[in-house]
């Protein structure tokens, strides 16, 4: 009965000894496994990012809608100042007349101050409309040349089979990235022999 005991507990024993290595074998199996499926998902997840300060510098249409916007905003400067100007000659005039007592009467001094205090507030309004202007252009100029680029990244996107592309501004969201993940340059090129193509016809 007492050699029954001890055959017993040595066959529990070397049965606890054989579930030991084979759970923690299975174990490093499995662990080996999912690092594998790690890799393998992150090959079957392809990445890039298109450096946007760059694009909007090389792309030629960027850079011709750019220049409008800088022609626009030179001419609404050019029409406010040349506005301002007057004003501040009529202001100096006025100045001058009420120190030499050159109005006639109270009543054209009052009537000329009535006056530049509405070309004062004209001046305002107008220089409050051309900044909303300019604002309301770029926020166009920024909406086409987005729409633009989302339009041709699906397409571009056919061939090349990308899950996410990432925009990088001054390069603040990529902190590393492997050269060929970086697709800026391709997608300037497509773009401007587009744009190229469509002024040809």
């Amino acid at each position: 009965m007492k050699n029954l005991s001890v055959v017993l507990n040595s066959i529990l024993l070397i049965a606890v000894v054989v579930l030991f290595v084979l759970h923690f074998s299975s174990e490093k199996v499995e662990g080996e496994g999912a690092s594998e499926g790690s890799v393998k998902s992150a090959v079957d997840f392809p990445l890039a990012y298109i450096n946007t300060d760059s694009l909007l510098l090389k792309y030629d249409y960027a850079k011709l809608l750019k220049e409008k916007m800088l022609k626009k905003e030179e001419s609404s400067r050019a029409n406010f100042n040349e506005k301002a100007k007057v004003f501040q000659q009529d202001l100096r005039e006025h100045q001058r007349k009420l120190q030499n007592n050159g109005y006639l009467s109270l009543d054209r001094a009052q009537k000329e101050e009535q006056r530049l205090a509405k070309a004062n507030q004209d001046l305002q309004d107008l220089n409050t409309r051309l900044t909303n202007e300019l604002m309301a252009e770029q926020n166009k100029i920024n909406t086409e040349l987005r729409d633009t680029l989302m339009s041709y990244l699906k397409e571009y996107n056919k061939t090349k089979g990308y899950k996410v592309i990432l925009s990088n501004t001054m390069g603040d969201n990529i902190l590393y990235s492997e050269p060929g993940v970086d697709i800026t340059n391709d997608i300037v090129k497509a773009l401007n022999d587009r744009y190229n193509a469509s002024n040809k016809k």
